[in-house]
């Protein structure tokens, strides 16, 4: 049973949902096409890794990719709740990384199959510690970067979001539902790139998280 922290204390994990496609210079630099609803997929809980362990690249990828983002985590059941109530269900917010092998997941694309050998890996579900939701002013204006050995490779604003917070819940929760414990990464910013073994990566929000992972 996979856990997370929040503020020092234990909480489970449930579900893994990913948002794809959520800001539109990633989107660009990809070549896909802008979403017109949150482009929703799932990483197994296997998939979940914390600051203080490996990332392992998968033997059957020599083109795994970085994507920095933030995280929340639902705090209780929630099924078609409105945008303005959404936010009532968060427990906490963390920044993570949601690597993907990009070679892999371009095949899969080509003959119109599901990502999940690209994007559920062991380990490819980094996360920070969890800060609690009511320390979090305001989710929608919140900068956060990663450096790859020293140098920034990405930066992002929520402001960005294409799909908000907000949004993303009410529409997890209408459409799959929500449980205690899933947590949503929230989608990436432009600059996702290559990482390599004996990299090391820092997921960076500013004032608030720190967390780094060593490419073994």
């Amino acid at each position: 049973m996979k856990t997370i922290q929040i503020e020092g204390q234990e909480a489970v994990v449930s579900n893994i949902f990913c948002i794809g496609r959520n800001y539109s210079e990633h989107v660009k630099e990809l070549h896909n096409a802008k979403p017109e609803e949150p482009v929703v997929f799932m990483k197994p809980t296997s998939a979940l890794v914390q600051a203080g362990e490996n990332i392992i690249l998968p033997a059957y990828s020599q083109d795994v990719h970085h994507e920095c983002e933030l995280v929340i985590y639902i705090k209780e059941d929630v099924k078609d709740v409105g945008e303005d109530n959404a936010l009532d269900f968060v427990g906490g917010y963390a920044i993570g990384l949601d690597l993907t092998a990009r070679d892999v997941q371009s095949k899969l694309k080509e003959k119109g199959l599901p990502w999940e050998k690209a994007k559920g890996f062991p380990t490819a579900a980094c996360i920070s510690s969890f800060i609690a939701a009511d320390k979090i002013n305001d989710i929608q204006q919140q900068d956060f970067y990663l450096r790859v050995n020293g140098q920034i490779r990405q930066r992002g604003n929520s402001g960005d979001m294409m799909f908000t917070c907000c949004q993303i819940i009410s529409y997890l929760s209408r459409v799959y539902g929500l449980q205690a414990g899933d947590i949503i990464y929230t989608g990436t910013p432009a600059g996702v790139a290559a990482i390599k073994s004996g990299d090391e990566l820092e997921l960076i929000w500013p004032e608030k998280i720190s967390v780094k992972f060593q490419v073994a």
